[in-house]
């Protein structure tokens, strides 16, 4: 393999400055530069990622971690942070959490011993004095959905009050008065936001909002099912129901049809996030969007901005929107 000191003598340089070309130094000479460049070229040079990582204490790499691997809201956020890292010759390496503090825990260990230049990360459990510590003490760190005090340039978020409260002005204003909501769970910052914005428009609208009709769910499709039994058989009326995810949305749908209902005349439903297929279950479903892609991009761009000295423009905070489809009909 052609080695660094074969590319100076045929470019006719100093390792130095084959070096500040490797390394995308703006300092080195256009002509320089193009010299090394086509030295490369010929010999077919490849840098030593190892030597590079050494001489530089980086090894151009970012851990991220994700609740889960195997749901599509997520795969929408690493496919965003992998292909803005990509785009600037950065790896990364992913690992789940799976909500649990120890796992998570574990995961960090895991991706600090792979010397991970920083990390991001959708953490549901760790304490915000853990990631404080983190960011102080090991690595810089970027957070996905998450606010924390202290770390206001390194949190990217959807606004969920709003978001919850966009799905419950948008039943009022098709004329339904009593409608049922099944939460995320209650130890989740995101599910407390949306359920919160619910009750603002109810609020809004005079409506009193009545306990009977909020059921605690786990984000999961299984637990969309469960809450609309569980609410049906309260034996309250309501015409209308908003799920806080579009998991728990498609399980309602899936559990009213089975038990023959007409969707949406008999029960309008609203869900969560805009993931893949609430455009591909029937009825397509009426939700809110969470762009996950676009919160991750700016993620990634902040931590190359912070680690790696770029100057790319991030935005903090996003702003849900309704998407109407012909899961909710005027009642």
């Amino acid at each position: 393999m052609p080695t660094i000191y074969e590319v100076a003598e045929k470019a006719g340089v100093s390792l130095s400055t084959v070096s500040r070309v490797l390394n995308g130094k703006a300092s080195v000479n256009k002509a320089l530069k193009e010299r090394v460049d086509q030295a490369i070229k010929e010999l077919n040079y490849r840098p030593n990622s190892v030597a590079r990582s050494l001489a530089n204490s980086r090894t151009d790499s970012v851990g991220l971690l994700v609740p889960e691997l195997n749901v599509p809201f997520y795969g929408d956020l690493m496919q965003a942070v992998e292909s803005t890292l990509r785009a600037h010759d950065k790896h990364v390496i992913m690992t789940a959490g799976r909500n649990c503090l120890e796992t998570e825990k574990d995961a960090v260990d895991f991706l600090i011993s792979r010397n991970c230049d920083a990390l991001i990360m959708y953490s549901e459990s760790l304490t915000d004095d853990y990631l404080l510590n983190l960011n102080q003490t090991k690595l810089p760190i970027s957070l996905v959905n998450r606010n924390v005090d202290g770390l206001p340039e390194a949190c990217f978020t959807l606004d969920n009050e709003k978001g919850g409260y966009l799905a419950t002005r948008h039943l009022l204003e098709l004329g339904h008065k009593n409608i049922a909501y099944i939460s995320g769970p209650n130890n989740k910052v995101d599910a407390c936001l949306r359920l919160k914005g619910h009750k603002r428009a109810l609020i809004e609208a005079g409506i009193v909002g009545n306990p009977q009709l909020i059921f605690n769910g786990d984000y999961s499709e299984e637990d969309g099912a469960i809450g609309l039994l569980e609410l049906m058989a309260r034996d309250l009326p309501f015409s209308a129901l908003v799920c806080a995810n579009d998991w728990m949305a498609s399980g309602a749908i899936s559990c009213a049809r089975e038990l023959g209902m007409s969707l949406p005349q008999d029960l309008s439903i609203v869900g969560f996030d805009d993931i893949v297929f609430a455009h591909h279950v029937f009825p397509r479903l009426t939700t809110v969007s969470n762009p996950v892609a676009d919160i991750a991009e700016m993620s990634a761009r902040y931590i190359l901005n912070k680690v790696y000295g770029q100057t790319n423009i991030v935005q903090q905070c996003f702003e849900p929107s309704l998407v109407v489809r012909e899961s909710t009909i005027n009642f």
